[in-house]
């Protein structure tokens, strides 16, 4: 998580989302069934972090609000409020008979700087906004590029 993060220059989300994905994979460990199987997915896209973890447990968590809390000095159980307290959203949805998924997001900091390595482009547009090639292909790098191309549509049509 960490190492990925720094790569998108998103070092200011680091201790946010190591604490987010830390708890949904101690919520995984102590509850899921019938096996502790998972899928962590990070996703940055539009100026937001998306962590999820997919389980084959098909039941849906419930939070424990921290002012609900049956025990204010409990050292368990408060996973899903740290995630609910340090994150923009979060939720969970079912997946069927393949379990679920719980996610969260993070705001990116405003002066992210992109730093995305360039990548060869195997198509090209001409003219308008996008004045240089539009990458093509493996899919690598594909959500930088968009945003990339979403800033670029945003300072275009600002002005």
């Amino acid at each position: 998580m960490s190492a990925q993060l720094r790569y998108w220059n998103l070092d200011p989300l680091i201790e946010k989302a190591a604490l987010g994905v830390t708890e949904l994979l101690t919520n995984v460990h102590r509850h899921a069934k019938p096996d502790k199987v998972c899928t962590v997915e990070i996703e940055f896209l539009l100026d937001r972090l998306t962590v999820s973890v997919h389980d084959h447990d098909p039941r849906l968590p419930a939070v424990v609000h921290l002012q609900d809390g049956p025990d204010p000095l409990a050292t368990s159980g408060r996973g899903l409020a740290l995630i609910e307290a340090v994150s923009e959203s979060w939720g969970a949805r079912p997946q069927g008979d393949s379990g679920k998924v719980v996610w969260f997001t993070l705001p990116a900091p405003s002066a992210t700087p992109l730093g995305i390595p360039a990548t060869p482009a195997y198509g090209a547009v001409g003219g308008g906004v996008f004045k240089d090639p539009v990458p093509f292909g493996d899919g690598a790098g594909a959500a930088e590029t968009v945003r990339g191309h979403a800033a670029a549509v945003r300072s275009a049509v600002a002005g």
